[in-house]
Order: C-alpha cells, then sequence, then structure tokens
C-alpha cells in the first residue's frame, strides 16, 4: 500500500501559541486610548536614543528596566493588522519547520535569541535613532535562516525528494555552515533575501513622528544570528562518519572474528 503523503505546511502548537499570543498582544493594545497604546510602543518598543543617556532620564518612559526588556519586547508589537498578518505569513512556513525540530523550549528560546541579535543590530546602525522599533521579523529572519540550514539537504521540505510526513522532514541532519554556504540552493536563497531585505525592507518598521521606515539592518542581525546560532539549539545530532561507527577489524581478534574468551587457569 502507498503511503500518503502529509501536507508540508502542518502548524506546530508552539507556533500557534505564538501567533495567538502576538495577535492578543496586538488586539489589547489597539483596545487601549490613544495615548496608552503609544506610552506601550514607547515602553516595549526598542528606542536607539534610550541609551544616549542615563538610564534614569525620564524622556523615555520605562527608565532602566526598558533599557532592558525592549531588546525583547519590542518584537512582541505591531503597528497594524497588516504589518501583523506580514510576519505571520512569513512565519508560517519557516517557523512551522524549526518549531517542529526544535520543541517548543528551543524554539521560544531561538526566536528571543534572534530578535535580541535583531535589536542589537539596529542599535549598532541607528545609535541615535528616537523612533521606537517594533515588529517580529528579526525572530521571523532567524527562523528562515534556520531552516535553510536543514531544509534543502536530502529528504527535507525543500530539496528535490519531498519526504512523506513532515516529522521526518524535520528531523533531516542539517548541513553544517561551511557545506551550508557552498549549497547553489541556499546560496539563491541568501542572494535573494539579502535583495529585498536592502532594496525594499520589509517586517520590522521604526514609528515616528514623520512616519514609518523599515529597520531592515535588525532583520539581518536576526538572520545572520538564526544561520550561525543554529547548531547550538539544534537537538538532531549528525550521523557518525562511517571510520567511526564501524569498529576496526582489529577490534575483533587478528582473525577477524569475534574474540574468544580467556581461560585464566594455568
Amino acid at each position: 500500500m502507498t503511503p500518503v503523503r502529509e501536507p508540508i505546511l502542518t502548524i506546530p502548537g508552539a507556533l500557534t501559541a505564538l501567533l495567538l499570543g502576538l495577535a492578543a498582544i496586538h488586539l489589547a493594545r489597539m483596545a487601549l486610548p490613544t495615548d496608552l497604546g503609544e506610552w506601550v510602543i514607547w515602553v516595549f518598543g526598542f528606542v536607539p536614543a534610550r541609551y544616549d543617556l542615563p538610564l534614569s532620564d525620564a524622556r523615555f518612559p520605562g527608565g532602566a528596566g526598558a533599557a532592558v526588556w525592549s531588546f525583547l519586547t519590542y518584537s512582541l508589537l505591531h503597528a497594524d493588522l497588516n504589518h501583523i498578518v506580514f510576519n505571520a505569513l512569513w512565519m508560517l512556513p519557516f517557523g512551522s519547520a524549526v518549531a517542529r525540530r526544535f520543541g517548543p523550549t528551543r524554539f521560544f528560546t531561538f526566536l528571543a535569541v534572534t530578535a535580541i541579535a535583531g535589536a542589537i543590530a539596529h542599535l549598532a546602525t541607528h545609535p541615535h535613532e528616537v523612533a521606537p522599533m517594533i515588529g517580529a521579523s528579526a525572530a521571523v529572519s532567524g527562523a528562515m535562516a534556520a531552516s535553510i540550514r536543514f531544509a534543502f539537504a536530502h529528504g527535507s521540505f525543500l530539496s528535490f525528494r519531498r519526504p512523506y510526513d513532515v516529522d521526518s522532514a524535520s528531523r533531516v541532519p542539517a548541513l553544517p555552515l561551511p557545506q551550508a554556504l557552498r549549497n547553489p540552493q541556499v546560496l539563491m536563497f541568501l542572494a535573494i533575501w539579502f535583495g529585498i531585505n536592502i532594496v525594499f525592507g520589509v517586517g520590522s518598521i521604526a514609528v515616528g513622528a514623520a512616519g514609518q521606515s523599515i529597520a531592515w539592518q535588525a532583520h539581518i542581525g536576526g538572520f545572520v544570528a538564526g544561520l550561525v546560532l543554529f547548531a547550538l539549539f539544534d537537538p538532531v545530532r549528525p550521523p557518525q562518519p562511517l571510520s567511526e561507527a564501524v569498529p576496526s577489524p582489529g577490534a575483533f581478534g587478528e582473525d577477524g572474528g569475534i574474540p574468544q574468551p580467556r581461560d585464566d587457569e594455568p
């Protein structure tokens, strides 16, 4: 009997919880009075100019606490419905693959690390920027980078040999980073991704008095972190080389057979 293929895109529980959480946060902020909603963005959005001043300076709400937690909390906020839907649509295919592979704890920790990396990249490239940055796309970019470490491997999601089930596809051993960076499919993906982000810039935005601008450097920070740090989170171990997995002939005695027990009697 021919096995029935499962759909490649199924949504793991961890990703479902993440998307519902982001939607709930956005709806709750939208329900607030305008002034209070703006206060939430200033307290929980990432404001590079905050670090130009003493952290106790009251010019930016949140004080020293916001200087710490906003490295992560900015990624939980979105400007409008289009913004959150856009990030959710990008997260669905790539986040599903990574969540299934990592499991909930590793998945959420990984997204937090890539979001923080995005904030650091934004701070490094916009050191005096007053506009708060918000949006989950640095974490989305990190998930995209993580997925390409294994999605192009033989038997995984984007390989020419399509798998029969998503669990098997998500457990394919990842390509080592040097090998991944020599893979033509990975290189094509990287060229397209960096080109889109540099030319168009999509996802995270800086919200200011003059309108909204794209914080594409944060995307690149999250993407690079996801690509480089993937192995620290990956629970799937690469297969042992054949030379390590197969015992040498000497391990079985001089004649290659099974060692015989020794007779200790004289």
